[in-house]
């Protein structure tokens, strides 16, 4: 697979309004090991991202929801939190960041990122995964895998583009993430019960090759 080459620039960081990546993009001045030009391959693009979407991820589930809402009991979560004036949910969080990154027009690198996992809890997002996700993510959540808790990479093409695939284990942090899930109405019986630390599912990062 021909590694895609992101330059060194701040335009990534600056769509996505993350700090660090403006560190990692715009400063860093070591040649990409992927490439050998000056350039970043996809797949460091996305551990970059990656590495702050579970920061921001865990930063939100511990001391946002974890905090408020169970310790401190000063305001709930709730799934329908409109209507109930709550928190969102951490995965509720996370993809509202994701649509609001897939609303920018001008995107100079059209990368995407979702959290899916292969017990979903939303069963409309079991219809959104392509085979290769599919594939991807029994590789980072099942424990027999050699990829348990690590990153898995592949390709796919959807329309007639051509794509990087990474995805990434999305981990329980926090309470608040795993008896969510272990209590949820929509959990199946075959679902697995989760602890901390445990697999919960993926972050799905795709970048046009």
């Amino acid at each position: 697979m021909k590694t895609p080459v992101i330059p060194k620039k701040a335009t990534l960081a600056t769509t996505v309004g993350f700090a660090s990546l403006v560190t990692l993009i715009s400063c860093g001045e070591k040649e990409s090991a992927a490439t050998g030009d000056g350039g970043y391959g996809a797949d460091q693009v996305a551990e970059a991202i990656y590495n702050v979407l579970a920061s921001d991820r865990k930063v939100y589930a511990q001391k946002i929801v974890n905090r408020l809402a169970k310790d401190e009991k000063v305001i709930a979560a709730h799934e329908e939190w409109k209507e109930n004036k709550a928190l969102l949910l951490p995965a509720q969080m996370f993809r509202e960041g994701a649509e609001e990154v897939d609303s920018i027009e001008d995107k100079e690198i059209d990368f995407t990122y979702s959290l899916q996992s292969t017990w979903p809890l939303n069963y409309e997002n079991a219809k959104k995964k392509t085979p290769k996700v599919e594939e991807g993510l029994l590789a980072v959540s099942t424990k027999e895998s050699e990829f348990y808790g690590k990153k898995w990479t592949g390709e796919e093409t959807i329309n007639g583009v051509d794509y990087f695939v990474g995805i990434y284990p999305d981990r329980a942090v926090a309470p608040a993430c795993w008896t969510c899930h272990n209590e949820h109405e929509n959990r199946k019986e075959d679902y697995p019960e989760f602890k901390k630390g445990d697999v919960m599912g993926g972050i799905v990062i795709r970048i046009p090759k």
